[in-house]
C-alpha cells in the first residue's frame, strides 16, 4: 500500500485532517542551446554565475560559482527605460539574464515548464474556479 501526503491544520481537537492530492512533478529540462520557452510563460530556469565582490551572501566568497534555479520568463524583447534587450529572461524583481553560451561568464543553462496546480492541468485559476479546485486536490478524509 503506498502512503500519501496528509496535512493537519491548526485547531486542536477540532482539527481538521485532509488528504492531498498527488503531488509528485516530473520535470523535464531542456538545454538554451537546443531551444527557447514560449514568450510570456514562467519557468523554472537554470541559472549559472560567480558572486559580485562584497555580495554579503554569507558563505559564498566572491568569485565563486554558483548554479540554482529561479523562477523566470522568457521574452524575445524586453523594454526597460526605452531600451530594447532581445531574447533574454527575465526575473519578478526585473533582473535580465541570457541564453548561457559556452565560455560565457554565466546566465540560464537550461529551464523547464513549471509544474501545474495539484490536480488541474493548468498554471492559475482565479474567482469560483478556486474553491473547487482545491477541495479535489484536498479531499477530506470524509470524502474518501
Amino acid at each position: 500500500m503506498q502512503s500519501r501526503p496528509v496535512c493537519v491544520s491548526a485547531g486542536g481537537k477540532d482539527a481538521v485532517r485532509a488528504e492531498m492530492a498527488d503531488l509528485k512533478a516530473t520535470v523535464t529540462w531542456t538545454d538554451v542551446r537546443e531551444a527557447l520557452p514560449r514568450e510570456g510563460v514562467p519557468v523554472a530556469a537554470a541559472i549559472t554565475g560567480r558572486y559580485p565582490a562584497g555580495s554579503g551572501d554569507g558563505d559564498a566568497a566572491p568569485g565563486e560559482e554558483f548554479w540554482l534555479v529561479a523562477t523566470m520568463y522568457f521574452t524575445p524583447r524586453h523594454f526597460d527605460n526605452g531600451e530594447v534587450t532581445r531574447d533574454c529572461f527575465v526575473d519578478s524583481d526585473g533582473v535580465i539574464r541570457f541564453p548561457c553560451t559556452p565560455g560565457s561568464d554565466g546566465g540560464v543553462t537550461h529551464w523547464a515548464e513549471l509544474p501545474t496546480l495539484p490536480g488541474t492541468r493548468t498554471h492559475f485559476l482565479g474567482g469560483e474556479e478556486v474553491g473547487p479546485a482545491l477541495r479535489n486536490a484536498w479531499r477530506t478524509a470524509s470524502d474518501t
